[in-house]
């Protein structure tokens, strides 16, 4: 897949990372709302800045190992209101994953950026599975896979270590033959 990659998800697209993005990062990883249901806790300016140039690296990698990409609304691409990411994750596998800014929440932002990047998973990166890990009290991200179709797998037992304690996650996932975009 040719860098850079731009998607078109409705109200909001998603595009590479660039170094101008660092105070939009931070204004999400660093508030606890959004952290509390990632896996891992609210960042620093430093670790922004690392995080951000670790997706401009990473991104210009061959073979990629992950398209981290940032969500921006539509017209308007130089803000970042969220990211979202599908990592290889063995053969033929992706793990999806995604955030969006608090003062973003319930405008369907999280169901176009994943719906967008599990349809590029599949048809562009030729994937055959993509998983999705959730805590179990983020209902929201629950309810998000769910419509989209994953199907839950179980429970990964204190498979994060965040807020000072160790969480489990629901292990959802789709099959590309499962897959209705």
């Amino acid at each position: 897949m040719p860098y850079p990659v731009r998607l078109s998800a409705g109200k909001v697209v998603l595009r590479e990372f660039a170094p101008s993005d660092v105070d939009d990062v931070l204004a999400i990883i660093g508030d606890d709302r959004v952290t509390a249901s990632l896996s891992f806790d609210s960042r620093s300016r430093d670790e922004a800045v690392a995080m951000v140039d670790g997706a401009v690296s990473r991104a210009k990698q061959e073979p990629r190992t992950e398209y981290y990409l940032a969500v921006a609304p539509q017209g308007d691409e130089s803000r970042v209101v969220g990211f979202a990411r599908i990592a290889f994750a063995g053969v033929q596998a992706g793990k999806l994953g995604y955030a969006i800014a608090a003062e973003h929440w319930g405008r369907g932002y999280a169901t176009a950026v994943s719906r967008a990047l599990v349809s590029f998973g599949f048809a562009q990166l030729g994937l055959h599975r993509i998983s999705a890990a959730i805590g179990p009290e983020n209902t929201a991200s629950v309810a998000l896979v769910e419509k989209l179709g994953f199907v839950r797998e179980g429970v990964l037992r204190d498979h994060v270590h965040t807020n000072g304690a160790w969480r489990d996650s629901i292990l959802y996932s789709v099959l590309v033959d499962e897959w209705r975009p």
